[in-house]
């Protein structure tokens, strides 16, 4: 098999992101001309969903959808999963508008999801690396990753990455009503929900940026609701 851009989404979250939006949507399609993407917006008041619109005008790659109910990331990427589903697609990504996920990586995904059914991007392997973070936002993303490891018995080193591709199969054996996390845990859970549902997956070495506009939607208590998830998710609850 040698997978092209033809059956690939990328779907991108937005919330207040005006700055990037017309700056990564060339840039990725850039990359993976014959792919198609799907701009989630979550009802942004900085105007990105108008901005999303007027892209999607001009070309047919481009798709928008400005979701009315609950924000936050996890829900924004199943209503794109969805979507992604229920219009075909092979190769589906999860990618952040503000290029941290830089876009060179796209054409990587593809190639490693030959032989995968989710494919990760890690900052924490060979080649990886995390570029423009203090020592204490690196402990806390290294100390996440290592807890959520130990606790849910998983080889890879980067849980908590965002940067992703699934085959259509591991979406397709993910249970979305069941997923609980909306924030940084999401990323873990759905990981674990490919893992136990025996399917292949593997990383592969990614180097993270970090944004150099707009602002981070990290918190404290999307920090908080990971640790929890983990061990919910351990014990089957």
């Amino acid at each position: 098999m040698n997978p092209t851009g033809h059956q690939a989404l990328i779907i991108i979250p937005t919330y207040n992101e005006r700055e990037n939006l017309p700056k990564i949507i060339p840039a990725a399609l850039a990359q993976l001309p014959q792919a198609q993407v799907l701009v989630v917006d979550d009802l942004s008041p900085d105007g990105t969903g108008k901005i999303a619109d007027q892209l999607a005008e001009n070309d047919p790659r481009i798709h928008v959808i400005h979701r009315q109910g609950p924000r936050g990331l996890g829900n924004a990427y199943l209503h794109g999963f969805r979507w992604a589903l229920a219009h075909g697609f092979e190769f589906i990504f999860e990618m952040d508008a503000d290029f941290s996920h830089q876009p060179k990586y796209l054409s990587h995904f593809l190639r490693a999801a030959e032989k995968a059914d989710l494919v990760l991007g890690c900052r924490y392997m060979a080649g990886g690396g995390i570029e423009g973070w203090g020592p204490h936002r690196l402990l806390i993303s290294k100390g996440g990753n290592f807890y959520a490891r130990m606790v849910l018995g998983l080889p890879y080193r980067d849980l908590t990455g965002g940067f992703k591709c699934f085959r259509r199969k591991a979406l397709e054996a993910i249970d979305f009503d069941a997923v609980q996390c909306n924030g940084y845990g999401f990323q873990i859970e759905l990981s674990w929900q490919v893992f136990k549902a025996g399917l292949r997956i593997t990383e592969i070495p990614i180097v993270f940026p970090d944004r150099t506009e707009g602002q981070s939607k990290m918190s404290a208590a999307i920090f908080h609701e990971a640790l929890i998830a983990v061990w919910r998710m351990r014990l089957g609850r």
